[in-house]
């Protein structure tokens, strides 16, 4: 599994353990409003079986404080009582200056016969009265307590997520200057002794084909020296025609891969597009492209590179006959890591990515693909 891969699966556990605390936090909560339903009910056939009971006090002399005090005591959920005609004869806690208008007592009554069930006392002379109620302030605040607390852990996640990818990509963009610094760095002695080694040669008059092709690759690395100490830095665009470019490029990868790879250019060296570059990193990118179609293909087959101008836009099209890749895909091979061979870093696309869409504010995507037929890899240039 590599790096991306492994990266992946940790926000995906990240996530099933959010949804299983939001889940259990919910469940948890719904069985706790349950039971203070139940309870609700119960004070509120308490209320009532103490509002009717002292109804029917015929006896002036017998206490009924304990009465008083069960009627009194319920102030947390909203009652109202009517009689069978559903005319209000009482009410308690609600809103006492809304209740004062008596469309609100109604709306509220109405509320209540949806909720719950009302609870039927007879006061006197099979007199009949209904208890209505409905869920208490508290109640219906913890019912919608871990909804509440589910977006708080989901923002809490979007947020800590959010600031672990920017911390992540500002890390990464560390060592990406720090690694191109150094590996310039690095190349910049030996270069120095190869440029002293043709010299040498050129003096003695050894073979000037041999020569001439040691001299090639010294200058090559000399670019790839070149590139990666822009790497970090605002690189200077200059206007070119690409098409010189290309050419330049592609005839540099012919000449050092198998000849069982067939380059086709849909182009001619006659053409003249003038766009801005840094020939440096664009000529980068089209070597990636290229060697990955190579790996792709195993080594054999064709590879077509179109030019297509759209006087704003300049759409370049490096095509494979390799084994393709998966929709699901399309986004992941240009992230850094992210590699189908078993020796190789990933780094390849990734940097094509930056290359085109940092510096030249273009674009680069995968065009189409189709398992064991072929890859459309399509760079998007402003002219």
């Amino acid at each position: 599994m590599n790096i991306y891969s492994r990266k992946q699966w940790w926000k995906l556990l990240l996530f099933i353990a959010a949804v299983v605390i939001g889940i259990s936090s919910l469940w948890y909560t719904n069985v706790l409003v349950k039971k203070l339903s139940v309870e609700a009910r119960k004070k509120v056939e308490l209320w009532a079986e103490g509002t009717k009971q002292l109804a029917n006090i015929n006896d002036q002399n017998q206490n009924f404080s304990f009465l008083l005090e069960v009627i009194i005591n319920n102030e947390t959920v909203p009652v109202i009582l009517a009689d069978e005609k559903e005319k209000i004869n009482g009410y308690k806690n609600l809103d006492s200056l809304k209740a004062l208008d008596p469309e609100y007592l109604k709306n509220q009554l109405e509320i209540m016969k949806k909720q719950h069930e009302p609870i039927e006392i007879v006061l006197y002379e099979d007199h009949k009265n209904y208890i209505y109620y409905k869920d208490s302030v508290l109640l219906v605040q913890l019912t919608y307590y871990p909804y509440i607390q589910l977006g708080v852990i989901f923002l809490f996640i979007l947020v800590s997520y959010f600031a672990f990818s920017v911390s992540r990509k500002a890390e990464q963009n560390q060592v990406w200057v720090g690694l191109s610094k150094e590996t310039a760095h690095q190349l910049g002695t030996p270069i120095s002794s190869l440029i002293a080694w043709v010299e040498l040669l050129k003096m003695e008059k050894k073979k000037e084909e041999h020569v001439a092709e040691i001299e090639k690759d010294v200058r090559r690395l000399e670019v790839i020296t070149e590139r990666f100490s822009k790497i970090g830095s605002t690189p200077v665009l200059s206007k070119v025609n690409i098409i010189d470019v290309l050419y330049q490029s592609i005839n540099y990868i012919k000449s050092r891969v198998s000849s069982k790879i067939t380059f086709n250019l849909h182009f001619t060296k006659d053409d003249e597009i003038i766009v801005p570059l840094n020939i440096a990193l664009f000529e980068w990118v089209i070597e990636n492209l290229c060697k990955n179609a190579i790996d792709a293909m195993d080594g054999t087959g064709t590879i077509d590179i179109f030019v297509t101008d759209q006087t704003q836009i300049i759409y370049i099209d490096i095509k494979d006959t390799g084994k393709g890749i998966p929709k699901s895909k399309y986004k992941d091979v240009f992230h850094p890591g992210y590699t189908t061979k078993e020796r190789g870093w990933g780094l390849g696309l990734s940097l094509a990515k930056r290359i085109i869409e940092t510096y030249h504010s273009g674009k680069i995507f995968i065009k189409s693909s189709e398992i064991d037929v072929g890859t459309v890899f399509r760079i998007a240039l402003k002219k």
